[in-house]
């Protein structure tokens, strides 16, 4: 499956498709936490928390 079907199915309320695309980018998350060498757990679940508004928010094109 490839990413723009995952998301849209995401937007849809699917939770495997929501935790496979929380998935992709936890990597990114966590790097993006890391302050002066701490991990900042709050940082981390805020991230989250705008990662789930964007994949709610986002606009898909779809090809007809």
């Amino acid at each position: 499956m490839n990413f723009k079907d995952l998301l849209l199915q995401a937007k849809t309320g699917d939770d495997f498709a929501i935790i496979q695309i929380m998935g992709m980018y936890r990597p990114l998350l966590i790097k993006e936490s890391v302050i002066n060498g701490v991990f900042d757990e709050d940082l981390y679940q805020e991230l989250q928390l705008i990662q789930l508004s964007c994949i709610r928010t986002i606009k898909v094109k779809t090809i007809v």
